[in-house]
């Protein structure tokens, strides 16, 4: 791979048939933000790439949907469905990812019932089909797959297991001695790359309030291990940690003159705990348990934006080098609890570290409209309906309006019907 070629970047995601969307796809920019009320469909959009994200990890699909998906795999079929003369029913998703070797597509067929299976797959980029799966005899728990060879053979076939991302395992398969497979690599690291540079972030207020261990050093999640991680980073970047500082002063109630993390005396089972305070001068400071829930979850979003992927508990390779990674946050009700400040204050973060190709964000929001004119910021509106939850409402991107409307299908030829209408 070329290191002077752009990061490997999610550019769209497309839900062909996932719980109430049909033919949806979302176009993805440095900074997008999906609206809509209740039950529109906002929080399934970020559920479909955290999937396709621990599938490029190499999680076995049984474990993919746990924390992710409320109710597990059966819950990500459309409810509309129903199971086909053998009883499965399932989902389809995909995306595309912009990279070295240009846009690359990656689709995928899960069933979900009787039992979570990969029943198909389809990788393509550069004008070909690099890679499809599909799931010839149900009685085996393999998947046929065939990949571009450009050689003495055309095409190669080999079983692959039926519970992992065929794509995520070509480097375990591919000998890459024709340009071809050289291709189909190429191809396939690009995706693995972009979608595990994928970290989902949700705080939790509550569990932030707590004394975390010293030396919980990755920032989980759900946050709940601040402390110990601004107790690490305060000495290893200060122009990060006055970044950090600096947003605290926009979006905290009170004076701000520095973030602190003192020691706690109590040792408890061999560990010692931290926490962190606000420090306002000469009024004292302000322990992370005295905080308002706004307060705790704009400081943990603050903090996700401004850091890196060495920071956080994520699953990328060694072997990728950082100037070749651009992480994707999921941020769920980003605007949730936040005043407008917060919010605004938020997304200036995000764009500043877009600027750098470091840091994407994905955020679904109630309300959209404070940030349509936001730096570098793209809006989808959905709309609930009744059927579908589509994209159907018009999506703004920076100097350029575009419909964010259904297309984009799964890779087709799948050897299993999934259900029907």
């Amino acid at each position: 791979m070329n290191p002077s070629s752009a990061r490997p970047t999610v550019s769209e995601l497309r839900l062909a048939a996932f719980k109430s969307h049909r033919d949806t796809h979302f176009p993805l920019g440095p900074l997008t933000l999906i609206a809509g009320g209740g039950g529109s469909g906002k929080s399934s959009s970020l559920e479909a790439l955290s999937i396709l994200a621990r599938l490029a990890a190499g999680d076995e699909l049984g474990g993919v949907f746990d924390g992710v998906v409320r109710g597990g795999a059966p819950a990500c079929a459309p409810q509309s469905t129903r199971p086909d003369t053998q009883r499965r029913r399932g989902f389809r998703i995909g995306c595309s990812v912009d990279g070295p070797v240009g846009t690359v597509r990656l689709d995928v067929a899960v069933q979900t019932e009787p039992e979570p299976r990969i029943v198909g797959e389809r990788l393509t980029g550069a004008g070909r089909t690099l890679l499809t799966t599909a799931l010839r005899d149900p009685a085996r728990r393999a998947v046929q797959a065939a990949w571009h060879t450009a050689g003495l053979v055309q095409v190669t076939r080999a079983p692959l297991p039926d519970d992992r991302l065929a794509t995520a395992l070509l480097p375990l398969r591919v000998a890459g001695t024709t340009d071809g497979q050289r291709l189909v690599l190429a191809a396939a690291e690009q995706v693995v790359i972009a979608l595990r540079a994928v970290f989902p972030v949700d705080p939790q207020p509550w569990r932030m309030r707590e004394p975390a261990r010293l030396g919980d050093g990755l920032l989980r999640s759900g946050c709940d291990n601040l402390s110990a991680v601004l107790y690490r980073t305060q000495d290893e970047c200060r122009t990060r940690h006055a970044a950090l500082v600096g947003a605290a002063r926009v979006a905290c109630e009170g004076p701000v003159d520095g973030l602190v993390v003192a020691r706690q005396a109590l040792r408890e089972a061999g560990h010692e705990r931290v926490l962190a305070a606000v420090d306002r001068g000469p009024l004292g400071t302000t322990p992370l348990d005295r905080l308002g829930d706004s307060e705790l979850r704009f400081l943990a979003l603050a903090l996700v934006l401004l850091t890196g992927p060495g920071v956080l508990e994520m699953d990328q390779s060694a072997e990728v080098p950082p100037a070749l990674r651009a992480m994707t946050v999921l941020a769920d009700g980003l605007d949730s609890g936040l005043d407008r400040r917060q919010t605004t204050e938020l997304l200036s973060l995000a764009a500043r570290a877009a600027r750098r190709g470091h840091v994407r964000l994905l955020g679904t929001v109630y309300d959209a409209d404070p940030f349509e004119d936001a730096e570098l910021v793209s809006v989808i509106r959905l709309r609930r309906g009744a059927r579908t939850g589509r994209a159907d409402a018009a999506a703004r991107v920076p100097q350029q309006r575009g419909a964010a409307q259904g297309c984009g299908r799964a890779a087709d030829g799948h050897a299993v019907d999934l259900g029907g209408e």
